[in-house]
């Protein structure tokens, strides 16, 4: 594989090589940051894990230089942090069983802007390698630019593809913005009750993070049990976890679909709901 930039890495933790292990891929994902895989895509890690017939790709566009530090990593230059956050995630890709590893190593302004194809230009060859049927990658309506921004060029890679190469399915999953405000029948739902040792233990290696004062580790494990809880007022739980989604599939169907537009119907919907229930009830 050659990638855009000298300084991305493909890591494959059983030793496979590199293009095989894309190859098998059934389940891959694309965060921008080292740790947002395994907040926002742990659907696919749990469909993969310890399977032969299924196998997740995790993909970070970032280089992770520009994180917050405090504490044992406060002297670190940005130099050494992208160093140790990409350490880190190799360390999940081994924990999860991932089928491989890529780190992009771009700096988060390149992805900020919307001119810059080279991330998508690596992004469509990891595509057209892996092949896969599920893509995660994050939600449009997340708060984080560069979240944004990664997700608006994963789209935008997917849609260059021939449509029978395209993913059957496209998930723009919750981080910097849970997705509970979507109507019910606009959410997809993640159940997550399996393993929760392992989901733990992939959030709690990214220790530059979580030490150095993040605690994404319970953030991320509240979240998904407040959600099992809190999905459904009139019924008894069902799971001990849960993951909302939003489902971009209809715009990598129609490649000709307006964004913008897309999400704001999302918004749109809810507005309706809260003020047709008010309208009820006065």
């Amino acid at each position: 594989m050659k990638f855009k930039l000298a300084t991305a890495q493909l890591f494959v933790p059983d030793g496979l090589p590199g293009e095989a292990a894309l190859a098998r891929t059934t389940h891959l994902a694309v965060g921008a940051h080292q740790d947002d895989l395994e907040i926002m895509a742990v659907d696919g890690i749990l469909q993969c894990f310890q399977k032969e017939d299924k196998w997740f790709t995790g993909v970070v566009v970032t280089d992770g230089r520009g994180s917050p530090r405090s504490g044992l990593y406060g002297a670190y230059t940005d130099d050494q942090m992208g160093a140790v956050r990409n350490k880190e995630q190799k360390k999940a890709a081994i924990i999860g069983g991932y089928s491989a590893q890529v780190l992009l190593n771009y700096p988060g302004s390149a992805i900020k802007e919307g001119s810059n194809k080279q991330p998508v230009d690596d992004l469509v060859q990891i595509l057209q390698t892996a092949q896969p049927a599920v893509v995660y990658t994050h939600n449009l309506a997340d708060k984080h630019e560069t979240h944004v921004g990664v997700a608006l060029k994963v789209i935008e890679a997917i849609r260059r593809l021939p449509a029978a190469e395209r993913p059957q399915h496209l998930y723009g999953c919750e981080v910097w913005r849970d997705l509970d405000w979507l109507l019910d029948e606009d959410k997809v739902a993640f159940d997550c009750s399996a393993q929760e040792n392992l989901q733990m233990a992939l959030v709690a290696v990214f220790d530059s993070q979580v030490s150095g004062g993040k605690r994404y580790d319970l953030a991320s494990m509240g979240r998904r049990r407040a959600h099992a809880t809190y999905h459904a007022p009139h019924a008894t739980d069902v799971t001990t976890g849960m993951v909302f989604a939003m489902d971009l599939t209809p715009l990598i169907k129609d490649p000709t679909r307006d964004i913008s537009l897309f999400v704001q119907a999302f918004i749109h919907r809810l507005a309706q709901d809260v003020v047709e229930r008010l309208g009820r009830l006065q």
